[in-house]
């Protein structure tokens, strides 16, 4: 660790053979707390997420987020001598992340019996849409498949409209963070415990699938089925989108009874408190069109500002529905440094998601943006490993690998 404490996976190395979001994810949050991350992607065209999204100069701002901290290697791992580094690099790696159909690495000889072989302790994290077996593992697999199967699409919506996707990455943002927890739950038994390494069987659906509620258990005891709802909620009223006179929007959460007894008030309709049909939990939710229509024609009657004023003076849960611009502009994410500015090789400063959570001794830092060249430390990683100057120059020959442009 270092003296300012930030870096409290230092001394950890990954090797991240993963593409796009679910895996490399993982790799993002590990490179955000110190540990050596070590990128691999194809010399032509690199990782696919190279493309994504708004561009600047030709470079997609996506990229520069999603490789911070980490360093890039340029490899063909179809070609043997590849596979033979990567072999090399996992012999001194604790973690490695790849997120392939199952059997792929099989088919490279890198299954985890083989790696293991060089290295006991090293921890194999297999990302893939449907898991290591099952019917559907050899299927292709790609978050949104995982919304769409895991049930939330299902739920998600207005009652009267389709099964509505996500506009971003949801099921790979939250199996990037189920797979950072499982590797230090891996990390921390092999180190405390003194014993080998694991291999880490990450679905993608399952990820999604386990943070949706209690739906199977409500389906099995009371064949329950979730529907659609809107920004409703089946498990607290009210709870919606509002809209106010001057055209913006507010989320209200009075899912906690004594929340949505403050919000009668707030609103002047102190009576609801008393009134059977609304003073209980179980009565707003048999009365809910009535309470929402209440709630909404009150809000629509009045400004944001005269909405969140007083709404919070009356300690309600509410918050205003922001864009991207409103959000850069907010003090509390301003005082909070929840987007942080840093210095980018190639557009000068950048403004990017600062590091969650956040500890108290070890916060962990964002080391630098995104690197834009491919290969950017094709040469300094094989050196690391024994490679010559002359070997580099052979494979950057064959098209094995690409390297920054300058001379091994």
């Amino acid at each position: 660790m270092t003296k300012n404490g930030q870096h409290i996976l230092e001394g950890i190395k990954v090797l991240d053979i993963g593409n796009l979001l679910a895996g490399p994810g993982i790799s993002k949050n590990l490179a955000d707390f110190g540990a050596d991350v070590v990128k691999v992607e194809h010399p032509k065209g690199g990782d696919p997420s190279r493309n994504w999204g708004a561009k600047k100069n030709g470079i997609s701002l996506a990229w520069k987020s999603q490789s911070s901290g980490k360093r890039l290697l340029a490899l063909d791992i179809n070609h043997p001598e590849g596979q033979e580094i990567i072999r090399k690099l996992a012999a001194k790696s604790d973690v490695m992340i790849e997120n392939y159909r199952p059997g792929r690495l099989e088919k490279w000889g890198l299954g985890y019996e083989k790696l293991s072989e060089d290295n006991p302790k090293l921890i194999l994290v297999r990302v893939s849409g449907w898991g290591q077996f099952g019917p559907y593992k050899d299927r292709p697999g790609f978050g949104t498949l995982a919304e769409a199967i895991s049930g939330f699409a299902h739920i998600t919506g207005q009652a009267d409209g389709p099964p509505t996707l996500p506009p971003f990455g949801l099921a790979d943002g939250i199996n990037a963070q189920i797979g950072t927890w499982a590797v230090m739950m891996a990390l921390y038994h092999r180190d405390v415990h003194n014993q080998p390494g694991q291999v880490i069987d990450l679905a993608i659906y399952e990820s999604i699938f386990s943070i949706l509620g209690p739906q199977p258990m409500e389906y099995d005891q009371l064949g329950i089925i979730q529907q659609r709802v809107g920004n409703r909620s089946s498990r607290g009223v009210p709870r919606n989108a509002y809209r106010t006179s001057d055209g913006r929007w507010v989320a209200i959460s009075a899912n906690s009874p004594n929340i949505a007894l403050r919000l009668f008030k707030a609103i002047g309709r102190e009576d609801m408190t008393t009134d059977p049909r609304y003073s209980t939990q179980t009565a707003r939710l048999a009365h809910g069109d009535e309470v929402e229509g209440i709630v909404a024609s009150w809000i629509g009657r009045h400004s944001l500002k005269d909405v969140l004023n007083i709404l919070v003076e009356y300690e309600v849960a509410i918050a205003p529905v922001y864009d991207i611009q409103q959000i850069m502009e907010d003090p509390h994410y301003k005082a909070r440094e929840t987007i942080i500015q840093m210095p980018d090789e190639d557009l000068g400063k950048l403004r990017i998601p600062n590091i969650v959570p956040r500890l108290s001794r070890t916060p962990g830092r964002i080391r630098y943006t995104g690197k834009s060249q491919i290969g950017h430390d094709t040469v300094e990683i094989l050196k690391e490993i024994g490679l010559q100057s002359e070997e580099i120059q052979k494979l950057q020959k064959k098209g094995v690998i690409a390297c920054k442009v300058r001379n091994p």
